[in-house]
């Protein structure tokens, strides 16, 4: 008898053949074979919407490849991944290659290991409809928003944009928070710092007040009217509050908080987080054991985790840290309300497989994530650290006015027991130590008291890891369309990264405000969260998906007709950045423009004159095989890469980035690399250096 397990990707059907044995053959689908064309609506509005699929282009003899390993099994197991999504592709594949949707053959894995495995394959189930149709459900809302809404975009503003309904309220959010910080009127306001001596120890403390109670300082003559107060003034400690305050560990990761601490700790941005955790979940090769699974399912949005797991971490941390890391009772996590807890929290498959120990397996970006999911983990089943506190009081009273006073506050704090702290560090930051011999009456002696100025400061703009935060917390977007939604604004040029701040264009800002204006259910957060609670239902089989799409479209479309009567020979102006470049058939100075391919230079003279020319960015840095001018493009997926001005007649390129430095051996310019590795690229060198300076290969 042979049994076939399909899956997406090829390296988790790697990892599967480990476990499964001769008896299975295990292929891959590599990714989706079926879906809605690009090329058209491919959705039946006035039948119910609908959907009209095709097979994906170029999966056309794969899809024959399955039929006829179908055709040869006496057993078909769908076993992609345990999402939505990956409910949908086992829907598409079971329709593409006539299986039976009534029989028990869709198989999953929280984890790909041999427990996961063993315990996926002896629980076989029908492929749940409902699951899949929510993802449809979003899938032809997302096709008629963008196919709908782009081409109305793209005339009001410029050819080629396009508009999705999710993106489009992230772009909101960003844009909004771009008005404010414009808005944003700042407000002087001072503060006073005074430094007591006991003994020889030093107490930083801050003025808080007087009799009358709390004193905001709005300028400087306030500040030093209170500074000529505490001229002849003695101080003395009026109270010191000693106690203690439970440091409670960190809960284990979901998708949205593991891509915000990948990104605070490690600097990686959310789709190359993503990509990293897939290749964990779906295994890596580990010497004679072959290819391992090592982390759980990396998307979810639940904090549960399973007894065995929980009992293994317990296990670990009485053989490695003592039994007083262990806590009294296991420690639960509550996942937010609308939570779908199908999964586990992301966590290692095995506890017991320490970074360290599997360093030389992984590469350097896979152990350092594996390492942060493996320390949030272990940590979140420990036991709570304790920290000592002390709350210090000053008083500072003249002797001609004994009923008057000034007070000063100081707090301090020292760690009793790190507990879950010894792994990984929830950010309480180092110790403040206060005299904790100090008591009431005790005088101090002022070393300095000072006055500093300060303004309050406009609403920080969004980083990667803020926004994602904030989508969360709004219940926009679900944790597997983060990364996708930041690198879509980013691509298309509505949004930039700079300093790891992400700032909306001209070009954004425009598209914002005309949806906002027009179309304001499209980029209201809540009406969005509506609509991801709404799908949330269909998929728990409470809400039936072509009237949800009824509800959304019908009006949808109403007010998309309303406002193409309204602006009706409307032109949205945007001011174009002029160069320094000569159109080459008038002279005018040329613009930047940007079309759906990026950004290119155009004549201002059109209609009269239609000259473009491609839009280049120059680096100070010069082709190592030409002496050329190395410049920036972009690839056909919108991915930045290098090379020399004169191709095709040179052939120099470069994922790596150009630097200003030159190579100490040959005096060619040097890249920078994944990892900080710079290079010399001439052929013939091979100089390479780490970034922080020291010489790493000649």
């Amino acid at each position: 008898m042979s049994n076939l397990v399909i899956v997406e990707s090829p390296s988790k059907a790697k990892t599967l053949k480990n476990y499964l044995g001769s008896g299975y053959n295990v292929v891959a689908s590599v990714g989706h074979v079926r879906d809605l064309p690009a090329a058209k609506l491919s959705v039946d509005v006035k039948n119910d919407f609908a959907p009209k699929y095709a097979i994906v282009k170029g999966k056309e003899k794969l899809v024959k490849e399955l039929q006829q390993a179908v055709a040869e099994s006496d057993k078909v197991y769908l076993a992609t991944d345990p999402d939505r999504e990956g409910e949908a592709i086992s829907w598409h594949l079971a329709t593409l290659l006539n299986l039976n949707l009534d029989e028990d053959n869709r198989v999953t894995f929280n984890e790909i290991t041999k427990t996961g495995v063993k315990n996926g394959m002896a629980a076989p189930r029908k492929v749940d409809l409902d699951l899949v149709n929510a993802q449809q459900a979003r899938r032809i809302l997302d096709r008629l928003v963008g196919y709908k809404l782009s081409p109305f975009v793209s005339q009001k503003i410029r050819r080629g944009l396009s508009a999705g309904r999710v993106q489009s309220v992230a772009l909101r959010i960003i844009c909004d928070r771009e008005q404010e910080i414009r808005d944003f009127v700042s407000k002087e306001y001072w503060t006073i710092e005074g430094k007591f001596a006991f003994g020889h120890k030093i107490i930083n403390a801050q003025f808080q007040g007087d009799e009358k109670g709390k004193i905001e300082i709005e300028n400087e003559q306030q500040a030093d009217a209170l500074l000529l107060r505490m001229q002849d003034a003695r101080f003395f400690v009026s109270s010191l509050k000693k106690g203690t305050k439970k440091i409670n560990p960190m809960p284990p990761f979901i998708t949205s908080t593991l891509q915000q601490d990948a990104a605070k700790r490690l600097g990686y941005r959310p789709e190359r987080t993503m990509q990293i955790a897939q290749q964990l979940y779906e295994g890596v090769e580990l010497g004679n054991q072959g290819s391992v699974g090592l982390i759980t399912y990396m998307r979810t949005d639940s904090l549960r985790v399973s007894v065995e797991a929980q009992n293994a971490a317990t296990d670990y941390i009485r053989q490695n840290l003592g039994q007083s890391y262990v806590p009294a009772k296991p420690n639960y996590y509550k996942s937010r309300s609308n939570a779908q807890d199908g999964h586990e929290a992301i966590r290692p498959s095995d506890i017991f497989k320490v970074p360290e120990q599997i360093k030389p397996f992984l590469s350097n970006e896979q152990f350092r994530l594996y390492e942060l999911i493996w320390k949030r983990f272990l940590a979140s089943q420990m036991a709570a650290g304790v920290q000592n506190t002390a709350k210090l009081e000053i008083k500072g009273v003249r002797d001609a006015e004994p009923d008057r006073f000034v007070l000063f506050r100081a707090n301090g704090h020292s760690m009793k027991f790190d507990g879950c702290t010894r792994i990984y560090d929830a950010g309480e930051g180092k110790d403040e130590l206060l005299p904790m011999e100090l008591k009431a009456d005790d005088p101090l002696k002022v070393r300095d008291i000072a006055k500093s100025q300060h303004f309050t400061q406009p609403p920080a703009r969004y980083s990667e890891q803020s926004l994602i935060k904030t989508l969360e917390e709004n219940g926009v977007g679900r944790p597997s369309t983060y990364a996708t939604i930041i690198s879509t604004i980013v691509k298309r040029e509505y949004v930039e990264r700079k300093n790891k701040q992400l700032i909306p264009t001209e070009l954004g800002e425009a598209i914002s405000g005309l949806l906002k204006e027009k179309f304001p259910k499209i980029v209201n957060t809540k009406f969005t969260a509506q609509m991801e609670s709404d799908l949330d239902l269909v998929g728990e089989g409470k809400e039936d998906y072509i009237a949800l799409l009824h509800t959304f479209y019908d009006d949808f479309e109403q007010n998309l007709n309303k406002v193409k009567g309204e602006m009706e020979g409307v032109k949205i102006q945007l001011q174009e950045d002029q160069t320094n470049i000569p159109c080459d058939k008038c002279g005018r100075m040329m613009v930047v423009k940007v079309g759906r391919f990026g950004k290119f230079l155009a004549c201002p003279g059109y209609p009269e004159c239609k000259n473009t020319k491609p839009y280049v960015i120059e680096t100070s840095a010069k082709c190592p095989k030409c002496g050329g001018k190395v410049i920036q493009k972009r690839s056909k997926k919108g991915h930045t890469f290098f090379g020399c001005e004169n191709w095709p007649s040179c052939d120099f390129v470069t994922w790596d980035t150009p630097t200003e430095k030159l190579c100490p051996n040959c005096g060619s310019a040097l890249f920078k690399g994944r990892g900080g590795l710079i290079s010399c690229l001439k052929e013939g060198c091979g100089y390479q250096t780490k970034s922080r300076g020291r010489k790493k290969k000649e």
